[in-house]
């Protein structure tokens, strides 16, 4: 056993793969004062926004550092659904995005809450939403990472709501608060080194 060092300016963190082999059985959808709206083809500043918002308080930072080409290779192919979460006053604050670009498959992207929203039974919602679109005719498998960076709640509420864990791996990456991807400020809990 042993400690690894990790290089200043860079965040290291322990990623938990998860899956579902089976489609959970149907239940209520729970009640929510929200609506998910679909986003055929997003406008790439737009998306990069709401990610942003979303995922700036656990350092999501890929898709802020993608070329436009690149996102938009991914977020405007037929077989991603983008959804927004939208509140009564038409302001976005969450996201889901679904990937069924492998036959048989399915990875749930993205799927998170603007802070505001944790503990108040939204993820429920969203989740029950997700399984929805997730479990398409010929789906067998449906997929979601999460790490150590992400809500300190994410990997119970996976397990909670059916997925069971299947791996483990450790990434390093860029602080993307040091690259300007993210404000110095974003994710407080997270000690900025470098």
């Amino acid at each position: 056993m042993g400690l690894i060092a990790v290089t200043a300016g860079e965040l290291a963190t322990v990623v938990t793969t998860l899956e579902m082999t089976r489609r959970p059985p149907l239940r209520p959808l729970p009640a929510a004062p929200l609506r998910l709206v679909t986003w055929a083809k997003p406008e790439l500043d737009h998306y990069r926004t709401l990610f942003r918002r979303v995922g700036g308080p656990w350092l999501w930072y890929s898709r802020l550092a993608m070329a436009d080409d690149a996102l938009a290779a991914i977020i405007h192919h037929p077989a991603i659904g983008v959804h927004a979460v939208v509140d009564r006053a038409g302001i976005e604050v969450g996201l889901l995005e679904l990937d069924h670009r492998l036959p048989g498959s399915c990875d749930l992207t993205y799927f998170g809450l603007v802070p505001e929203l944790a503990g108040k039974g939204i993820g429920r919602w969203l989740m029950a939403e997700a399984l929805m679109r997730a479990w398409l005719p010929g789906t067998t498998r449906l997929t979601v990472n999460t790490c150590t960076l992400d809500h300190p709640s994410a990997l119970n509420f996976y397990r909670a709501q059916g997925f069971t864990a299947v791996r483990r791996t450790i990434e390093t990456f860029p602080d993307p608060r040091l690259l300007g991807l993210l404000p110095r400020e974003a994710a407080p809990q997270i000690p900025l080194l470098g």
